[in-house]
């Protein structure tokens, strides 16, 4: 069985922490929309229920369907780089040495070490990995990406059901709200780690848009209410 590479595993990791956020938000926003037009706990339960299912199926092949189509731009850019070098080998070579040389190497310290890079087996993989950024030898599964979504979506949307189907009916929207938050917080810090950003601007930013979400579904819903 082949071992999961370092950017599958982040590859895996981000389809579920997105997945899980997702979840949370969009059946978040269903539910309370829903809550805020009518008391019944069925009407609720099942409008969330279909906003998870359909979610699911949704982000499962998004996700695929992102992942595949990254990974024709990335063989489109392998051919293009192979075919660059068939025909202009030192040219390839000379865009590697003035990219170490932007960095403060020397010009002569850095034609050499680009020649030297570039005499290797793998000097596709080196050529690519200089002029687009990613190496061809780490690939990413868009059923693994998807199949973590699939999963990571419904495990989300749990919590906004469970806290506004069981809570008393006097609360079960503010619990619901705050439970949401610590959520979303949670999932924004993790999204904003494995992206390698300020994770608690992420996750101010994740909780905000969760707030409005509420908001917004919540007051269409009591424009409906009996």
């Amino acid at each position: 069985m082949k071992t999961m590479g370092l950017a599958e595993k982040i590859n895996v990791m981000r389809a579920s922490v997105m997945g899980a956020n997702d979840g949370i938000l969009s059946v978040a926003g269903i539910v309370i929309g829903v809550a805020g037009a009518t008391n019944n706990n069925a009407a609720i339960l099942l409008s969330g229920l279909s906003g998870m299912l359909a979610g699911t199926v949704s982000m499962a092949m998004g996700e695929y369907v992102s992942v595949n189509s990254q990974r024709d731009s990335e063989k489109r850019a392998i051919q293009k780089e192979q075919a660059a070098l068939a025909t202009n080998r030192q040219g390839e070579i000379d865009y590697i040495a003035n990219q170490y040389h932007a960095t403060g190497i020397s010009p002569a310290l850095a034609a050499k070490a680009a020649t030297e890079m570039m005499a290797h087996e793998d000097s596709l993989d080196i050529a690519v990995r200089e002029r687009y950024g990613f190496d061809p030898k780490e690939e990413t599964s868009a059923v693994a990406a998807a199949l973590a979504s699939m999963i990571a979506f419904p495990t989300g949307s749990i919590l906004p059901l469970v806290a506004i189907t069981f809570f008393p009916p006097a609360i079960k929207v503010i619990a619901t709200v705050l439970a949401v938050i610590f959520a979303l917080t949670f999932t924004g810090y993790a999204a904003a780690v494995l992206g390698k950003a300020n994770p608690w601007k992420a996750a101010l930013r994740n909780v905000v848009a969760g707030i409005l979400t509420m908001i917004v579904t919540y007051g269409i819903g009591s424009l409906f209410a009996r």
